[in-house]
């Protein structure tokens, strides 16, 4: 047993990269260090511990997590090590091999870290703990806070529909999730500590309940009746797993806001069944005319991979066309990496890098206009905008229930407030909204 009193007074640094879940993560492991006395270090203070949650969804993650440790090591010279996340469960080995790691957890691991850190003794290679992808079963409840003001909640984890270009079952397990009531137990938290603001994370969210017997729909009814939180957010949400009955219910909901972010990922039918997705363009257009009949000012934001194998200029072109044909806010466009032991490997029609880089400028030009053009289209009308702490050249920044981002000079006095406010024109970036 590892005696608790060396953790005192001990200071820990934390770097994360990769997606929301990540930090939700990264925070629940703060907490755990908290716990037994370790404060977080603040700038400019040299840590004794170091932790490092990892990212593997691109060849670049990879490349960016070992860039990171090493920076880390640099900065907290003789810190004790800790790297965890999605590459650490991937390629556990490489990262061991990096002078100066301690432990290596993976994801079965890694929401435990104060059992695997053998009195801080810092190693002269680092030790490798992760389980193989089918022991991974365990959920772990986290939570993080984004800026005082914005919450991440882990509502599930893991994937079990393994598409051809993806690594995140091999690295997360299948997938899993809590309970409605212990996760209503830690949004009525979020309420008590001040928080106004939630958004839903987890791997495939619109999969919760695997595991519970419940739904996801379920969930957001019950999460709706949570006094004190102001609004509620559905991260990423498979388009075969957002139902019409969801849609419909964030219409009369009290807190659930009207935006949705859907992975689309290719707009051609052909590239969809090489990728190995559960729908096709058809489905996917009437999600966001189902959206859009209903609510008119939603936000939709859409995820879109180019440069996949086997998606010629003909395919490409057929998704663009589809892309412009949506009524759609804006666009988060992914430049597609091979990844070791995925299916996507065995497609033989490669896409050049030169190709890859056009086909991603084309998309983002449609994007920044699609994005101009939904804010714009909310000039002169009302909203309630969250206003958040950080400050950029005496200007403060928010969002309203549609994900408007909004500008003003700054006042102290409105942050993590939720005020009416009426939209004007696009600030000089055309990246916010000037309040009239």
């Amino acid at each position: 047993m590892i005696d608790n009193t060396i953790f005192e007074n001990k200071l820990a640094a934390y770097y994360t990269l990769g997606c929301k879940l990540n930090f939700a993560e990264t925070s629940a492991i703060g907490r755990q260090l908290s716990e037994v006395g370790v404060r977080k270090a603040r700038e400019g203070e040299v840590a004794d511990i170091c932790v490092i949650n990892t990212c593997s969804v691109t060849e670049l993650a990879d490349k960016k997590c070992r860039q990171a440790v090493r920076k880390m090591i640099k900065e907290h010279p003789g810190s004790f090590v800790i790297v965890t996340g999605c590459y650490a469960q991937l390629k556990p080995d490489d990262i061991a091999d990096i002078e100066g790691v301690d432990i290596v957890l993976g994801a079965e691991q890694k929401l435990d870290v104060v059992n695997y850190l053998d009195q801080l003794k810092k190693k002269e290679k680092g030790a490798v703990f992760t389980s193989k992808t089918s022991h991974i079963k365990s959920f772990v409840p986290s939570c993080s806070a984004d800026d005082r003001t914005r919450y991440f909640l882990k509502v599930q984890d893991g994937c079990d529909y393994f598409c051809s270009f993806c690594t995140i079952p091999h690295a997360r397990g299948r997938s899993r999730n809590g309970t409605i009531e212990s996760l209503v137990k830690q949004a009525e938290e979020v309420a008590t500590n001040g928080g106004r603001e939630i958004v839903l994370t987890g791997v495939n969210i619109g999969d919760f309940g695997k595991t519970t017997g419940e739904t996801f729909f379920d969930l957001i009814k019950a999460l709706d009746n949570v006094e004190g939180i102001s609004r509620y957010r559905i991260s990423s949400i498979e388009p075969n797993l957002l139902t019409d009955e969801i849609i419909e219910f964030v219409v009369q909901s009290k807190r659930f806001a009207p935006h949705f972010h859907i992975p689309l990922q290719s707009g051609s039918d052909a590239v969809l069944r090489l990728m190995k997705r559960k729908y096709d363009t058809a489905l996917f257009r009437h999600k966001i005319e189902k959206i859009k009949s209903i609510l008119p000012h939603a936000f939709i934001g859409v995820d879109v991979i180019v440069g996949t194998r086997g998606e010629t200029d003909e395919y490409f072109e057929e998704c663009r066309q589809f892309i412009e044909s949506l009524d759609i806010s804006q666009l988060h466009v992914f430049t597609y990496s091979e990844r070791p032991n995925t299916q996507a490997l065995k497609i033989e029609h490669i896409v050049d890098t030169k190709t890859k880089h056009a086909r991603s400028k084309a998309l983002l030009d449609i994007s920044d206009r699609k994005l101009k053009e939904f804010y714009l289209s909310q000039k002169g009308l009302l909203r309630k905008a969250l206003f958040e702490h950080t400050v950029h050249d005496n200007k403060m920044y928010g969002y309203t229930e549609n994900y408007v981002k909004v500008e003003k000079e700054y006042d102290e006095q409105l942050v993590n407030i939720v005020k009416d406010v009426r939209l004007g024109s696009l600030n000089r970036e055309g990246t916010a909204v000037i309040l009239q």
